[in-house]
């Protein structure tokens, strides 16, 4: 977070505190519509419920470190109801929290509603309808409930597909469009919010708004990347272009972090380079799948370990290009002159050839390994940073070869790779760092749940590392203890996140699980 002088922190305060006043909501002791005496109102007849089994799945999220109960759950059936929902809390004199929720990954808590209703937004979903593609403009309006996975399927189905996308396809539109939607393609499409070209989103007033770039411009932008602070986001018009048929899928072995990221930036300033870029980092303990051993082939397991037992920590560098039965050739050309470039340990290099599908939808398998395991829904203690380019050495210096090391419980994946500032846009919410270039990091930890505290332990650690060396990093899926927490993380920008708060949220009614307001 870039560094504001002290009369910038005075001039904040000052506004924070007026606005904050502003916001915050009477209470009376009257008797306005609240959850629990609105259940026989006859706009949510068969849809508001308070049943146990309901409240109870929607305490819990995917990350299993919560529980936070609201009074009801609303399943919708249409856009509708959501809006009737916002405008009987709004109009009332003691307003009700409200938080949207899609396919429940997130892993703090943000999409609940304490003692508020909770909007079970898959229950809108129809294949019949939901998702309209445009061929000429090459777009997909897309109703905000359903999944990446399902807009991919119907995308494919007429040679299209959207260009960004998050690395679990299993995720809703709206869920990831409120938090910004990253994965390996972003270095060079930039984030699933810098790929819409149009919202419809519901606001704390109840209000219906279809905004874009050139129309209510001020609310498309406060959405994206907006933790659903400023409404819900009911629609979606997605960029697409033409799908391409398969990805030529390559793996890159290093033991020098500094030849490691030096490949990594020079490959994402490429232009019409790759169509993918992750890098992970591979630790000398937990288990084999830590690194996820399926990857390589069982006959160089051994070498492999090997090398992570005499360095402790090695790094992996992934990428991929697309093609079709017309640039396969040239693909294979430009794949064999990267092997050249590259300065990955030699004899570590390893090719997969596979479907687009099947690369996009790559963690399905895990994910179902995992489930017949038992091992899907436990503890997700997950941290996830974004790192100047400036501060990575002294991370992986500090974090990787130290905490994480020395503390030796991380498991689960570790994933670290360089984004272009350039493709994100400053007008949206998501807060990044204020350098050119910046890493992606990712502490991917599954745990049980009589441990899982060690590893939000461990995650403390690593932001106090962070703070205390003036690293300037930001959280990305933020989660913050405080509101000091959040001024700090969106810096400058808090200003304008509040006076956004204050227009489209007035009372305060919409995501408070986030813990901003």
């Amino acid at each position: 977070m870039a560094s504001y002088n002290f009369a910038s922190q005075i001039h904040l305060l000052v506004i924070t505190i007026f606005i904050t006043t502003l916001l915050t909501p009477i209470t009376t002791n009257n008797t306005s519509p609240q959850p629990w005496n609105i259940l026989s109102n006859d706009n949510f007849a068969g849809k508001l419920t308070s049943a146990s089994s309901s409240v109870e799945a929607a305490a819990i999220d995917f990350g299993h470190v919560t529980k936070i109960l609201p009074s009801a759950v609303l399943n919708p059936s249409s856009v509708q109801d959501i809006t009737d929902l916002i405008k009987l809390s709004f109009d009332s004199q003691s307003s009700f929290p409200i938080a949207a929720r899609g396919h429940g990954h997130s892993f703090r808590g943000q999409a609940a509603a304490k003692d508020g209703v909770v909007v079970n937004m898959r229950s809108m979903v129809n294949e019949d309808r939901g998702i309209k593609v445009s061929r000429t403009g090459l777009y997909a309006d897309v109703d905000s409930a359903w999944l990446w996975i399902e807009v991919l399927n119907k995308t494919l189905e007429l040679g299209l597909t959207p260009v960004s996308w998050t690395d679990y396809l299993y995720l809703t539109v709206g869920g990831t469009l409120s938090n910004g939607g990253i994965s390996g393609q972003a270095s060079r499409y930039g984030p699933q919010i810098s790929n819409v070209l149009e919202l419809d989103v519901i606001t704390g007033k109840g209000e219906i708004v279809t905004c874009s770039d050139d129309t209510n411009s001020d609310l498309f932008y406060a959405a994206l990347g907006g933790l659903g602070q400023f409404g819900i986001i009911t629609r979606a018009r997605i960029k697409l272009e033409i799908a391409p048929k398969r990805a030529k899928w390559l793996r890159f072995l290093y033991t020098d972090f500094s030849e490691f990221t030096r490949d990594q930036e020079r490959l994402i300033s490429e232009t019409d380079g790759l169509h993918f870029l992750e890098g992970s980092v591979m630790l000398d303990h937990g288990p084999p799948d830590n690194w996820r051993s399926t990857y390589y082939p069982p006959s160089d397991h051994l070498r492999i370990v090997s090398m992570i037992k005499r360095h402790r920590v090695i790094y992996c560098l992934e990428v991929v290009k697309y093609y079709d039965e017309t640039s396969q050739h040239s693909v294979n050309e430009e794949m064999e002159e990267l092997r050249e470039s590259l300065n990955y340990v030699r004899g570590f290099v390893y090719e997969k050839d596979v479907t687009y599908m099947d690369f996009l939808n790559r963690v399905r398998t895990g994910e179902l390994k995992l489930k017949s395991k038992g091992q899907w829904d436990v503890p997700h203690p997950w941290l996830n940073l974004f790192v100047p380019k400036s501060q990575i050495s002294r991370f992986d210096y500090g974090v990787f070869k130290g905490i994480i090391l020395r503390n030796n419980i991380t498991t689960g994946p570790l994933l670290v790779y360089p984004m272009n500032r350039n493709k994100w846009n400053d007008q949206m919410s998501t807060a990044i760092p204020e350098e050119d270039v910046f890493y992606a990091v990712g502490f991917l930890r599954s745990a049980e749940f009589d441990n899982w505290e060690a590893y939000d332990k461990e995650n403390m650690e690593v932001l106090k590392f962070c703070e205390d060396a003036k690293m300037d990093v930001i959280q990305y899926l933020p989660y913050h203890a405080s509101q000091e927490g959040w001024v700090r993380h969106f810096g400058p920008r808090w200003n304008i996140f509040l006076e956004r708060k204050y227009r489209y949220d007035p009372k305060m009614i919409l995501s408070p699980g986030q813990n901003i307001f």
